[in-house]
């Protein structure tokens, strides 16, 4: 069982990115995933999670912003990042579950957002 996250990178404020999280050996729709994130010197603070019956959570600090969405077919679960600001800049990771307890976490992609 394997997550992969990946997408992350350097982009100016008010630009955009997605983030993917394929997994392997084991179906995502079988399982709820979220998207966390970890500032240097801060938390880790869920920021999204779709669940297996296609419910959708965003953090209000994302809402409006950030789309989470998965294929399925691709085994894959994606998280698009729109008018992305300084503060959004951190590790992002992908979990089979919506909390810190989640099974199963991907290794982390990183997210700067800078001028």
């Amino acid at each position: 069982v394997q997550l992969q996250a990946s997408g992350g990178g350097l982009v100016q404020p008010g630009g955009s990115l997605r983030l993917s999280c394929a997994a392997s050996g084991f179906r995502l729709d079988y399982y709820a995933i979220g998207w966390f994130r970890q500032a240097p010197g801060k938390e880790r603070e869920g920021v999204s999670c779709i669940g297996g019956d296609g419910s959708i959570y965003y953090a209000f600090s994302v809402k409006g912003r950030f789309t989470i969405s998965r294929d399925n077919a691709k085994n894959t679960v994606y998280l698009q990042m729109n008018s992305l600001k300084p503060e959004d800049t951190a590790v992002y990771y992908c979990a089979t579950g919506c909390t810190d307890y989640a099974d199963y976490w991907g290794q982390g992609t990183q997210v700067t957002v800078s001028s």
